[in-house]
């Protein structure tokens, strides 16, 4: 099973580098603005290219970093389980396992409380790796 769609000669951060200078919009800035909050919650974060889009892993995959036409969404691998007391869930709710953040245009995120969702995500995970 193929886990990486980056060539040797292309790394994850490179291949996000590149996707985000693709999106010559606000889709663009809204996702290197969610990247580098993702990588001051956690600065050990890992950068990966699955399923030809961004991942941020860490003792497994945090989220995702999905753009579409009208919004950017960011899916909580195990976002059911962690805790999100700021209510930044707003789409997949009813899922037994994922959760996600759906950004439109204009729309501001709450950067405490998104870094704070991070580094729950990320213990989420260490906790499972146990």
């Amino acid at each position: 099973m193929k886990q990486s769609t980056a060539s040797q000669d292309e790394s994850p951060s490179r291949l996000i580098d590149a996707k985000i200078k693709s999106l010559d919009d606000w889709r663009g800035k809204t996702l290197a603005r969610v990247r580098a909050l993702i990588k001051q919650a956690d600065p050990a974060v890992v950068e990966e290219w699955k399923w030809s889009i961004p991942v941020w892993s860490r003792d497994g995959i945090i989220c995702t970093g999905e753009t579409y036409k009208a919004k950017v969404k960011l899916t909580f691998a195990k976002g059911a389980v962690i805790k999100d007391p700021a209510g930044l869930f707003n789409s997949s709710l009813d899922g037994k396992v994922r959760r996600a953040i759906d950004l439109g245009e204009g729309d501001a995120i709450d950067e405490a409380a998104f870094k704070a969702l991070i580094r729950a995500a990320v213990a989420v995970n260490k906790a499972g790796s146990k």
